[in-house]
Protein backbone atom coordinates (compact mmCIF):
# COMPACT_ATOMS: atom_id res chain seq x y z
CA UNK A 1 0.00 0.00 0.00
CA UNK A 2 1.74 3.04 -1.41
CA UNK A 3 0.51 6.53 0.42
CA UNK A 4 2.05 8.95 -1.86
CA UNK A 5 0.14 11.44 -3.48
CA UNK A 6 1.89 13.48 -7.09
CA UNK A 7 1.38 16.78 -7.25
CA UNK A 8 -0.07 18.13 -11.18
CA UNK A 9 -2.57 19.77 -12.53
CA UNK A 10 -5.66 18.44 -11.18
CA UNK A 11 -7.42 20.82 -9.46
CA UNK A 12 -6.37 21.84 -6.18
CA UNK A 13 -9.51 20.35 -4.11
CA UNK A 14 -8.69 17.10 -5.56
CA UNK A 15 -5.19 16.90 -3.35
CA UNK A 16 -6.76 17.56 -0.83
CA UNK A 17 -9.71 15.76 -0.20
CA UNK A 18 -7.38 12.55 -1.90
CA UNK A 19 -4.95 13.59 1.52
CA UNK A 20 -7.74 13.73 3.57
CA UNK A 21 -9.50 10.34 2.08
CA UNK A 22 -6.05 8.65 2.93
CA UNK A 23 -5.84 9.56 6.82
CA UNK A 24 -9.92 8.70 6.92
CA UNK A 25 -11.39 6.09 5.03
CA UNK A 26 -8.19 4.10 4.07
CA UNK A 27 -7.00 4.58 7.77
CA UNK A 28 -3.16 5.14 6.43
CA UNK A 29 -0.50 6.43 9.25
CA UNK A 30 1.58 8.12 7.23
CA UNK A 31 1.02 9.84 3.45
CA UNK A 32 3.77 11.50 1.44
CA UNK A 33 3.26 14.28 -1.08
CA UNK A 34 5.65 14.80 -4.02
CA UNK A 35 5.68 17.96 -6.21
CA UNK A 36 8.49 18.97 -8.04
CA UNK A 37 9.05 22.24 -10.38
CA UNK A 38 6.56 24.47 -10.65
CA UNK A 39 3.93 22.29 -8.35
CA UNK A 40 6.35 22.52 -5.60
CA UNK A 41 4.34 25.86 -4.01
CA UNK A 42 0.71 23.95 -4.28
CA UNK A 43 2.12 20.79 -2.69
CA UNK A 44 2.93 22.92 0.73
CA UNK A 45 -0.33 24.17 0.41
CA UNK A 46 -2.29 21.27 0.28
CA UNK A 47 -0.40 20.23 3.71
CA UNK A 48 -1.29 23.31 4.41
CA UNK A 49 -4.73 22.80 4.26
CA UNK A 50 -5.32 19.51 5.07
CA UNK A 51 -3.49 19.58 8.35
CA UNK A 52 -4.82 23.06 9.64
CA UNK A 53 -8.32 23.13 7.72
CA UNK A 54 -9.40 19.63 7.97
CA UNK A 55 -7.33 17.57 9.83
CA UNK A 56 -6.85 20.19 12.66
CA UNK A 57 -5.38 17.94 15.65
CA UNK A 58 -4.99 14.64 14.47
CA UNK A 59 -2.47 14.69 11.43
CA UNK A 60 0.57 16.65 11.15
CA UNK A 61 3.86 17.40 9.21
CA UNK A 62 6.72 14.61 10.01
CA UNK A 63 9.15 15.35 7.58
CA UNK A 64 10.20 17.62 4.75
CA UNK A 65 12.22 16.42 1.88
CA UNK A 66 14.24 18.53 -0.66
CA UNK A 67 16.45 17.48 -3.50
CA UNK A 68 16.68 17.54 -7.40
CA UNK A 69 16.39 15.55 -10.09
CA UNK A 70 18.10 15.60 -13.88
CA UNK A 71 16.35 14.41 -16.51
CA UNK A 72 16.37 15.12 -20.54
CA UNK A 73 13.85 17.61 -21.83
CA UNK A 74 11.89 17.18 -25.01
CA UNK A 75 14.88 18.80 -27.01
CA UNK A 76 17.17 16.51 -25.50
CA UNK A 77 18.85 18.97 -23.10
CA UNK A 78 19.81 17.88 -19.50
CA UNK A 79 17.53 19.69 -16.84
CA UNK A 80 17.40 20.04 -13.10
CA UNK A 81 14.50 20.22 -11.41
CA UNK A 82 13.68 20.89 -8.05
CA UNK A 83 12.07 18.25 -5.99
CA UNK A 84 9.65 18.35 -2.59
CA UNK A 85 8.84 14.98 -0.47
CA UNK A 86 5.98 16.36 2.78
CA UNK A 87 5.27 13.60 4.90
CA UNK A 88 2.39 13.47 7.04
CA UNK A 89 1.44 11.53 9.86
CA UNK A 90 -0.94 10.97 12.81
CA UNK A 91 -0.47 13.01 15.83
CA UNK A 92 -2.28 10.40 18.37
Amino acid sequence: MDNSIFVGTKPFMNYVTAVVMQFTTKNANEIVIKARGKFISRAVDIAEVATKRFLNGQVAVKAILIDSEEFQNKEGKQVRVSTIEITLGRTD
